[in-house]
């Protein structure tokens, strides 16, 4: 059984003029930066250009992801809003680290800054980045990509009003410090936002079992359908941050295949409705296979749960159904 996920074109959309938003604030940010002096707002520039290149990945991603499948990618490009969303996280680490250097030296020689302009600017900011973050809330928990673009705009809206907070302190005070200070906190803010997007996008480049779901849970269910004496050689994997796919070895008793028809579609209605996997490879069986494991596979102790039934093997038959995706 194969699917992928339903394309939205306002998605596309929305990441489009959430590019040219945050484009045309970064330049006013950059401009307003250099004017008053603040290391602060030129950090926050900067973390706000790398919005606008995850706004722009997150809409390259979501075009290219909408492509079919062809004779060469014959999975289609699902992965590729993943991989941009990867790229994109290990640049907001990379500039984090620069964040870091650069507050350290303002730390060393504090110099005046205009409080005024970093607190209009800051405030500006605010109100783009929830803005922001207002259009692309519908698809943030179905898009790793379009959630990589969402966590942007979040530490950034975070790192406004911590420039708000630190331009009001240093017009009641004078520190000059809270400068480099606030510099440095969003720096944390955009090791916070990209470390966990570097961590599920790995986990589905290098096919890992998507997040939240749980291998145990999936046998078992799958072993709970009326006539599956087991499963055993079970792969669950992540086609892209929205599609998921599962390939396994089921046993099931001697019967012809067009009798195997009814729990093949019993078993994929269930994967689909509970745990969100469209995509299916099932090879059916009636005795167990020697050799089908992967070495050192967590399916050889799954397998081990249940009796395994006797009697003579015949060839398996075929559990799969070809869909576009």
């Amino acid at each position: 059984m194969h699917a992928g996920a339903p394309s939205d074109p306002h998605a596309g959309r929305t990441l489009q003029w959430s590019l040219v938003l945050t484009i045309a604030f970064v330049i006013a940010e950059l401009a307003a930066g250099i004017q008053a002096n603040s290391l602060a707002l030129l950090s926050d520039a900067a973390h706000n250009f790398t919005d606008a290149l995850a706004l722009l990945l997150a809409w390259f991603g979501y075009r290219v992801g909408q492509r079919p499948a062809d004779d060469v990618k014959t999975y289609g490009y699902h992965r590729a809003g993943v991989l941009a969303a990867f790229v994109n996280a290990l640049a907001l680490l990379g500039l984090a680290a620069y964040i870091f250097y650069a507050s350290y030296r303002r730390w060393l020689q504090p110099r005046p800054v205009h409080e005024t302009t970093m607190l209009i600017v800051a405030a500006l900011g605010l109100v783009v980045n929830l803005a922001i973050m207002h259009g692309l809330e519908p698809w943030r928990r179905r898009d790793l990509n379009i959630r990589s673009a969402w966590a942007h705009m979040l530490g950034d809206a975070l790192g406004s009003l911590g420039i708000v907070a630190g331009a009001l302190l240093m017009r009641w005070t004078g520190w000059l410090r809270v400068d480099p200070l606030l510099s440095a906190l969003i720096g944390l803010l955009i090791v916070w936002t990209a470390w966990d997007i570097v961590r599920e996008s790995l986990n589905i480049l290098l096919e890992g079992l998507p997040r939240g779901m749980e291998l145990d849970s999936v046998v078992r269910a799958m072993r709970e359908i009326p006539g599956v004496l087991d499963v055993h050689d079970i792969h669950i994997w992540s086609l892209g941050s929205t599609t998921h796919a599962l390939s396994c070895h089921v046993v099931i008793e001697d019967v012809p295949p067009s009798e195997s028809e009814g729990l093949l579609r019993r078993l994929n209605q269930m994967l689909a409705e509970r745990f969100l996997i469209c995509h299916t490879t099932i090879q059916f069986e009636h005795a167990a296979c020697e050799g089908c494991t992967m070495p050192n596979h967590r399916s050889r102790s799954l397998a081990a749960e249940s009796p395994q039934p006797h009697g003579k093997a015949r060839h398996p038959a075929a559990g799969a159904r070809r869909q576009p995706l």
